[in-house]
């Protein structure tokens, strides 16, 4: 959430063959920006760059909001809803 693009955002752990499971990060982005595939690298490499080169998100998400409990808490949850919904994935299973 440092990257001056984003207000808000919540990761999720994903199937991935090769690691087993691999980070994705739902995003909302701050006034002004626009979703788009170069964002989404500057991204990753503000990621890669602070954080570790296996700690970047794999897939990147924008959204318009991310959702909340009443509490305020992010319910991952529902954001694993959205990628199985997304990609079809019959077998998911979170950790």
């Amino acid at each position: 959430m440092q990257h001056k693009a984003i207000v808000e955002a919540a990761v999720i752990g994903i199937p991935d063959e090769f690691r087993g499971q691999a980070i994705a990060a739902f995003v909302k982005l701050a006034p002004g920006y626009e979703p788009s595939e170069e964002l989404a690298k500057d991204i990753r490499e503000f990621v890669r760059n602070r954080l570790g080169k296996h700690l970047y998100p794999r897939k990147i998400f924008f959204v318009e909001e991310l959702p909340h409990t009443e509490s305020g808490k992010i319910k991952r949850r529902e954001l694993r809803n959205i990628y199985i919904q997304i990609y079809k994935v019959s077998n998911y299973k979170s950790s």
